[in-house]
Order: structure tokens, then sequence, then C-alpha cells
């Protein structure tokens, strides 16, 4: 079998560790990296960080690679040294900077490039390549890569780990407009000007920390605060916020499990089973009963008798009207004590551990929701989960701190029918109500949309020819109940159809792909040569990911069917 990987970021490298784990050698592998370097991808790498840029994972919590973070440390201390980072030093539960960890990662990446040599196992590296179009040749049960410098290639079976992708609707033409903050290095020139920023995570959290570079420096008090000061060039600077619901992300605290049980996902015996019994959905009430109440109910009994008796949606307010009666940065504050006495006392934030648990359970059965469930958990769980277990980093929660209480960084909520005008001559308008309930216009010279990895339509995907041919389709989730359905079409809803048989769909981002990411297409035939895991083309069937760790949990599925 001739085997073709499309990106060589992590995903890849967990793809190839796992085929070399497999024992089998009766194949070859060709990786089509578009920059020079393995294992980084774009958030470990210049495309995605520099030096002030930090992981929200410590080396603890990162999956089993074929050397340990701190035996690496130890072995490259040149490199680990100009991070100030050392064996003495080295603490595996503090996160590491970004730069660091693309380092460790691109090694970790050689070393199995290495062990595949020593196992017979022949694989070619093209560095520098970039795949422009994928296209499935039927006739001759081939898949064709086509490159940017007009190559071709046929491979058996063909896996996409192109990782991350930020397309560019208004950056280039529109002055002051950035579609992304990646890669940062465009944001080291903006200096003594208000900058707008879409989101309030950890996105933002990249942009603001370059921004506070550029215009300041930090430092710590007599009592070991850190504090912020304005360069003297830089009397004008300031961060603005724009938050959808007016909510900071939570606070990095001690976990009892650093690897977040994920031998608790759902198996697929369990999940045939229970769907049996649904008209063949999946129930979210379920699964939020397994992979979440039941947790609770075992290791912190005092608060689940507090909210067993509450639905999902009930949870969530309950959870959500303390943050949003609290001041967001008065709220960080404090949220930021909780974890420095978690971490202190090595004792978790239990329900915020077992949410991020519920939330890497439910990713892969969530094809199996109906559509009523797709859009609780979109309306009502998402967002909880987008900010509790985003574990923004002490040290960016202090600048943050720092930044605000030195009247620099403000957040204002802009709700959920917020939009954003492009100016004639740059900048933007911002348009949103605010919490008085008046129409706020603000223009802004200078905008950052920091929403993090958008959830692309089936029509972004960047390969031209698996949308020509129908080769793959767009995502959908069926209603269980037309009745709903219909109630949801008359209320505006543009995300509804009926089809041919009379059905009612939600669409939803990106492709429609099976339980081993297997492409899928308009006719519900599974294709066994095309499988999808970046991210950002599978947001529909897979709403939420966890970076390294679904690298890991999503290459043990597609190994399973490719070998």
């Amino acid at each position: 079998m001739h085997m073709g990987i499309v990106g060589g970021g992590p995903s890849a490298m967990f793809v190839l560790k796992r085929l070399i784990e497999s024992g089998r050698s009766d194949f070859s592998v060709d990786i089509f990296e578009k920059k020079n370097k393995l294992g980084a991808g774009m958030p470990y790498s210049d495309e995605g960080a520099r030096a002030e840029h930090i992981t929200n994972v410590s080396s603890n919590e990162i999956p089993d690679l074929l050397t340990s973070v701190e035996d690496w440390v130890g072995m490259n201390y040149g490199v680990a040294s100009r991070f100030d980072i050392s064996v003495k030093k080295f603490n595996e539960y503090k996160v590491l900077p970004r730069l660091l960890f693309g380092e460790y990662l691109s090694q970790q990446f050689n070393f199995i490039l290495a062990k595949a040599e020593r196992m017979g196992l022949k694989v070619n590296v093209h560095y520098q390549t970039h795949i422009e179009d994928i296209r499935d040749l039927r006739a001759s049960n081939k898949v064709e890569l086509s490159t940017g410098d007009n190559r071709v290639f046929s491979f058996d079976k063909v896996v996409i780990c192109s990782g991350h992708y930020w397309p560019k609707h208004h950056e280039g033409i529109v002055p002051g407009y950035f579609d992304s903050p990646y890669p940062p290095d465009k944001l080291t020139y903006l200096v003594n000007q208000t900058v707008a920023i879409r989101g309030a995570s950890l996105t933002a959290i990249d942009a603001l920390r370059t921004l506070a570079l550029n215009n300041g420096s930090f430092s710590y008090d007599e009592h070991g605060k850190k504090i912020y000061r304005l360069n003297k060039d830089s009397p004008k600077f300031k961060i603005i916020l724009h938050s959808r619901n007016g909510l900071l992300p939570a606070v990095r605290f001690h976990l009892e499990d650093s690897h977040l049980a994920k031998n608790s996902v759902l198996d697929p015996k369990e999940v045939e089973h229970v769907r049996a019994k649904h008209q063949g959905f999946l129930p979210l009430d379920y699964v939020y009963q397994r992979n979440f109440l039941e947790g609770l109910k075992n290791n912190r009994p005092d608060f689940y008798e507090l909210i067993k008796d509450l639905s999902l949606e009930d949870f969530v307010e309950l959870m959500m009207i303390r943050r949003e009666d609290t001041p967001p940065f008065g709220l960080l504050k404090a949220e930021y004590a909780e974890a420095e006495r978690s971490i202190a006392l090595k004792r978790s934030v239990y329900w915020k551990e077992m949410l991020a648990i519920l939330s890497f359970t439910m990713n892969y059965p969530a094809k199996y929701f109906s559509a009523e469930d797709m859009l609780r958990l979109q309306k009502t769980l998402m967002p909880l989960i987008a900010i509790v277990i985003a574990f923004a980093p002490q040290d960016s929660v202090e600048e943050m701190i720092a930044l605000y209480d030195a009247g620099l960084l403000d957040l204002i909520t802009v709700g959920d029918k917020s939009e954003i005008e492009t100016g004639k001559d740059g900048g933007i308008n911002y348009h949103y109500i605010d919490e008085a309930g008046q129409k706020v216009s603000a223009y802004y010279e200078t905008f950052i949309d920091c929403i993090g990895q958008p959830h692309l339509n089936y029509d972004e995907i960047p390969f031209p020819s698996l949308i020509a041919d129908q080769t793959v389709s767009a995502a959908k989730i069926k209603f269980s109940d037309y009745q709903t359905a219909k109630a949801y079409l008359s209320e505006g809803h543009k995300n509804i159809y009926r089809d041919a048989s009379g059905d009612y769909y939600l669409k939803v981002p990106g492709i429609t792909i099976d339980d081993h990411f297997r492409v899928v297409n308009n006719s519900g035939e599974i294709n066994e040569k095309i499988y999808v895991m970046a991210v950002s083309f599978i947001g529909g069937f897979n709403p939420d990911y966890s970076g390294l760790d679904f690298g890991e949990a999503a290459s043990a599925r597609i190994i399973e069917k490719l070998i």
C-alpha cells in the first residue's frame, strides 16, 4: 500500500507513530509539508507563535511520545536554554513556551522517522511542498495529489492532516483589518493605537501578549505582583476585547487526571446500543449523564447532590449566572485565586475537569445527535465549554490583569447579533447593542479577528476537485421530529432544509465523515481511500477538539481502518 499524508504537523506524527506501532512494514508513506520542518504544525511554529507565547497544557498532560519533555530538555540543553528552561528549573506541571514545544515535537517526529527506517518502512518527506488539489480517481482506485509546482502523485490511501486553516477575507485589502492574529509577526508594528479584538479567549490572548510587548513591558512590584508600564512613545495604546457573552476564559487549575479520562470515550458498541433504543439518535442527555454527572457522583458527591436533578440547560444557567453577574475582570481575579489554591493543594476544580471530559467524549459521537440536540449543544453547552476548558495559563492571566489594572485593557459585551462593517478607507465599524439595550456603532482603525479556528463551510475546503467531483458532501444532521424543525423554520432559522424524501435536516459546518474519519459523498457512500482529520474541515461532526489529544485519538480510529 502506498499512502500519502497531507501536512506534517502533530496529527501526521501520530498517524505515522501508530503505523509503526502496528508492526507492519508492507507499505510506503509520502508526507507533504508546506514548511521546512515537521512536527510543530501551526500553533508551535513561527506561523502561530513568538517567544512570548506559551502552551495551555503542561508536559504531564500531553500524549505519550518517544521521549518525555523532561528527558528531552536534559538532552537538548542548548535549545532549552534559549527559553530559560533547564532540567533544574523543569516542572512537568508548568506550561512551556510554544516555540520550545515545537522544537520538541519536531525532534520527536524525526525520532519516529528514524524508527520507521530501522523497521524497513519507506517514508519520503516532501518539504516546502504545498498540496493544491486532491482528486479521487475512481476508475483506477487511486487518489491523486497535485502540488503548487505542478507535480502529481498517486496513492492508494490519503490522510489529510493539514491542520489549522485561516482563510483571508479582508486582510491585505482593508487597511488595519486582520482576519486572524497569525502569523503573529505581522502584529509587531502595531504601536501607540487602540486595537479592537473580536473574541476574548486563547486566540485573543495570543494577540494581546504580542501587542503588549510592542507598546510597553511587564515587571513586578514590591509585593511580587505583575505590573505593566507603557513605553514613552505609546501613550495612546489600548486593547478592547469584544465578547459575545462578556466572559473571559477560565484559568488553568490542577487536574486530577492529567489526560482527562481519555479512556472514558463512549465505546462504539455502547453508542450503537443506545442509538438502537432512540430511533438511531444518541441523546445528548445520555452523554451528559454518562460522562459528566456520573463522574461527579463518584468523585464529588457533595456537588453532585446540588445539581443531580438539574437539566443540562439548568446546570449551564446556574454556572453562567455567577459568571455573568460578576464583572469579567473581577471574576478573572477570583478564578485566578481559585486556580492558585487548586494548584497549591493539588486538588482539582472538579466540575470544570468533568466538563472538559464531557467535551472530549462527546466529540466523536456528536454526528449521531439529533438536530434538536445539536442546536441545544450549540446554544447552551458549547458557550460554557468554550470558556471553562480554555485553561488560560497563569502567566497569561497575570498579564491580562496587569493590563486591566493599568487601564489599558477593557472588555465589551456585544451579544449574538453584532456586525462588523469594513471602513471605506480602512478599519471597521463595530455595530452592536450594548447591555443597556442601546445601539452602538464604534469605529476602530485597527481590528483583529480572534475568535479562534473557524469551522469552515463545505465550499471553503481548499481542494477544489473534492467538491467539483462530489467526493465530499456538506455535513448535515437529521431532526428527530419534523414539527420541531418546522417551528425553527418559522422562526427564520437559515440552516434548516427539507430533502426530497421529506426529512428535515440541520446544516452544520464542514464535510461529512464517518467514525473513522473517512469522507462520505451525497449518496451516503463511504470513501475507503480518503481520510480527513484536519479540524477546520470537520467542525460540524466534531464540534470540539483538543489539539494533541484530538490527533492522538483520531489517528487510532484512522489506523484501525487503514491497516
